[in-house]
């Protein structure tokens, strides 16, 4: 399988630009590619999933083993032509400072996939030639096979550069890509925008395709980057046996601008388990779609659309009634917050939103928690029983009002602070958490949540 990992010196050095340019000129050949990204993102992967046409997955070593790793890839990837997966943060960028785990590097050499070094070239000359030689270095177990130059000034820049490196490095210069206003993705505070936002004109995001794919072909060695390989086996991959047996349930899963943080992983998962997943949208939709056995609510930006979440009285009249019903409804982060009270902007503005949850959210406007998470269950819950264990990430500027009157089922283990609290958020039928669970870490919750949904559904309602 043809195929690379695209790592950076660090953050915000164009990984996701380059990614799309490469993606989108291979695309124009005719290929099918198929995207990865490295770590708990859920923006990069949605520009990913708009240039190849196929889902990106997340590839994580620290939530998922090994071998889960391998069936994402195995899954994904067996009907492509080639595969490449982003980075994250620097290459050797990890869950600490002294070891590789969770890092890029790690999942490149457990899934034994080429590296492709990124370097930002801005305002530098001959000192790039360190940064290369560093990389080369720094992990002698590691190879990286190329490496491409971005924000380069000119042509005449580029040759200085080329020298220095060649002078110094082993490393082949697999080309370089200019300054370019035109194809940079805007950020905000959960990272880049989303690949919706950039245009809601097909027209306008088929030239923006079309300059990625040009860039490419004009200042990258697109053959070179295709003669390398992934050196992985692609043998059949695990699949779970699934609830074959059992009627098929039908899901609805929340999914418009407000709700679209997802692992792709966990919505197969689901799928494979016997669910019929249904995508509704918060925003525009004035009903629930029929029939429904379950609700799966994930995160995104509410805050970004809480002016018309609140609006729509009839979705939120709706959810209300659905959880009246006793039917399970589980909600990830901005979902826990739809089903909250209602939401403080930033502006101090409150929007009221479905008042299933007793609880209320204020926006800080600053980081309020970021990285990954163990999840032990204190008490049994939708998920599965006492006892179980499950990792996942946690990411927010948002905060809860005022001291929660719920009980919780999670005792959470943030990986980088190693702080300790209780969450997960209990009432009869709903769960909610802050926590972006990977159903891939512990699949059995899957399992525990399909069960969970047939024994609150009626006979009848069951396949309806």
């Amino acid at each position: 399988m043809k195929g690379f990992l695209l790592a950076g010196t660090a953050s915000g050095v164009g990984k996701t630009t380059i990614a799309l340019a490469i993606m989108a000129g291979l695309r124009r050949r005719g290929l099918a590619v198929q995207p990865f990204k490295c770590g708990p993102d859920f923006l990069d992967t949605t520009h990913h999933t708009q240039i190849c046409g196929r889902p990106s997955r997340n590839l994580d070593t620290w939530m998922l083993s090994v071998e889960a790793n391998r069936d994402v890839i195995r899954n994904a990837a067996k009907d492509a032509d080639v595969l490449i997966a982003e980075g994250m943060m620097g290459l050797f960028d990890g869950k600490s400072g002294d070891a590789e785990t969770g890092s890029s590097a790690e999942i490149a050499k457990l899934l034994k996939l080429p590296v492709v070094l990124i370097v930002d070239a801005a305002k530098t000359a001959r000192s790039i030639a360190a940064v290369v030689l560093g990389f080369e270095l720094f992990d002698p177990e590691l190879q990286i096979s190329g490496v491409i130059l971005n924000r380069v000034a000119s042509e005449r820049h580029f040759a200085m550069l080329q020298t220095a490196i060649h002078a110094s490095c082993k490393t082949k210069i697999l080309g370089w890509f200019p300054k370019e206003a035109a194809i940079t993705i805007p950020e905000r505070h959960l990272g880049l925008h989303q690949a919706d936002e950039q245009s809601l004109q097909e027209e306008a995001m088929a030239a923006r395709v079309d300059t990625l794919a040009a860039l490419a072909e004009k200042h990258l060695e697109l053959d070179k980057l295709l003669e390398l390989h992934c050196g992985m086996e692609f043998a059949e991959s695990r699949r779970l046996a699934g609830t074959t047996a059992q009627a098929k349930i039908r899901i609805g899963v929340a999914r418009d601008a407000a709700f679209s943080f997802y692992y792709e992983d966990n919505l197969d998962l689901l799928q494979e388990h016997g669910a019929e997943l249904v995508p509704f949208s918060p925003i525009r939709d004035g009903q629930l779609p029929n029939n429904l056995n379950a609700l799966y609510l994930g995160g995104g930006y509410p805050e970004l659309h809480a002016r018309e979440l609140s609006a729509n009285s009839a979705m939120r009249d709706a959810i209300k009634t659905f959880a009246a019903t006793g039917k399970p409804i589980y909600a990830e982060c901005g979902g826990m917050i739809y089903l909250s009270n209602a939401l403080r902007n930033i502006e101090g503005e409150d929007h009221a939103l479905c008042g299933v949850l007793p609880l209320s959210f204020e926006m800080t406007g600053k980081l309020v928690h970021f990285g990954y998470a163990t999840v032990e269950f204190v008490n049994d819950c939708l998920l599965g029983p006492k006892g179980t264990i499950i990792r996942g990430h946690s990411f927010h500027y948002s905060r809860i009002a005022a001291t929660p009157q719920l009980a919780t089922s999670y005792r959470v283990q943030y990986s980088m602070s190693g702080k300790e609290e209780l969450e997960g958020f209990q009432s009869e039928n709903i769960l909610a958490s802050y926590i972006h669970l990977h159903f891939r870490s512990n699949p059995v919750v899957v399992e525990n949540l399909i069960g969970a949904i047939h024994r609150a559904a009626s006979p009848q309602a069951v396949g309806a």
